[in-house]
């Protein structure tokens, strides 16, 4: 069989963040320049499934761009060959380091290509056997055919999204999608007790739209919201009435989260003090001090108050650059999860709870 035509690396990295979009499982590995490259060499040097062709990560590090121009069947062929050989000398204009083929191997290829189902592992060998072992699967790499027009290449990535993410993957990637989308237009929110809100356009007023409309309802028994608020501090609704009647005092000011959930469902309401993350701004150790001051003031007791995050998703930069900071006995909730809900379990020495006391 003849060698797979060829995309330049930008090329196939502009199709990587197509196929796999804000959302999808892993995609931090998946579409990175070294992901890219990592394709190129494959399909370079014609790793595709059912070819009898694979590729071990170190010929990824050994290609140089003097290489890669090279793209008659012969010299993809000899040079398939001569990366497989051992080679002690220098190789002028390496793409990567000797040692980042463990990088490649573990992070790149297992991590992302392997655990998305789109390259496969020749099967036995080994594990310490030095032999090639991966490749494309077939499927995959036909997404990279540079005959495809733009039509053609996002009705083929559509197609292959459709049959191979899963249900709930496919779920996330919509959800964030439609996130960016509405962050764009005023957002219409409306609150459990039917009345509704305008919240300006960004990501900040999609995140708080979902917390109320989706979380507040999944997660709380009779919801209620007490406060809330956009960026530069504007106050979108606030329930005093509702506030002064379990006894918490509202005041506008720093001191507030960007939204005060309350679940009203017995005479010991349960306050939700929650921080909406699409940049910064978590529930961090300090934060959680202090709003917890704020609620035993009006008469709540610690064990009546919950600390929420939410984000619009786990892969996003936001969460990515505020995790190490979240507070130890805080909740977190992804709008793109909505089923879902991360606790960061607070134990101690005099109580501890073993895996088999989780539900």
């Amino acid at each position: 069989m003849p060698l797979p035509p060829l995309l330049s690396v930008e090329e196939i990295r502009e199709r990587l963040q197509a196929i796999f979009p804000e959302g999808s499982p892993n995609r931090n590995k998946c579409t990175t320049e070294i992901a890219a490259k990592t394709v190129f060499v494959m399909l370079y040097v014609g790793a595709v499934d059912g070819e009898g062709v694979w590729i071990r990560p170190d010929q990824v590090t050994r290609m140089t761009n003097a290489q890669s121009q090279r793209r008659s069947e012969q010299e993809r062929i000899n040079w398939r060959h001569k990366s497989l050989e051992s080679n002690k000398g220098e190789i002028r204009g390496r793409w990567y380091a000797v040692n980042t083929r463990e990088s490649i191997r573990d992070d790149t290829i297992r991590s992302g290509f392997v655990a998305n189902g789109v390259v496969v592992e020749r099967q036995g060998l080994a594990t310490t056997s030095p032999a090639p072992r991966y490749a494309l699967k077939r499927d995959f790499a036909c997404l990279f055919n540079p005959a495809l027009s733009r039509d053609e290449s996002y009705e083929a990535v559509s197609d292959w999204q459709a049959e191979n993410l899963s249900a709930g993957a496919l779920a996330r990637v919509t959800l964030v999608r439609k996130g960016a989308v509405d962050g764009n237009d005023h957002l219409l929110v409306a609150f459990p007790n039917g009345e509704t809100r305008r919240m300006a356009p960004g990501p900040s007023s999609v995140i708080s739209k979902a917390v109320i409309e989706v979380f507040a309802p999944r997660f709380l028994s009779t919801p209620a919201v007490i406060f809330l608020s956009e960026s530069r501090n504007k106050v979108v609704a606030r329930d005093d009435e509702l506030a002064r009647s379990i006894g918490l005092n509202i005041e506008a000011d720093k001191n507030l989260p960007d939204i005060v959930l309350v679940d009203l469902e017995s005479n010991n309401p349960l306050l939700v003090f929650t921080e909406i993350v699409a940049t910064d701004g978590p529930v961090t150790a300090q934060r959680k001090k202090s709003l917890l001051q704020l609620a035993t003031r009006a008469g709540f007791s610690e064990q009546r108050i919950v600390f929420l995050t939410a984000y619009l998703d786990r892969s996003a930069a936001a969460f990515k650059k505020t995790v190490d900071s979240l507070a130890w006995g805080s909740f977190v909730w992804f709008v793109s999860e909505p089923r879902n809900i991360v606790q960061f379990y607070h134990g101690n020495t005099e109580v501890v709870k073993t895996l088999r006391e989780w539900p």
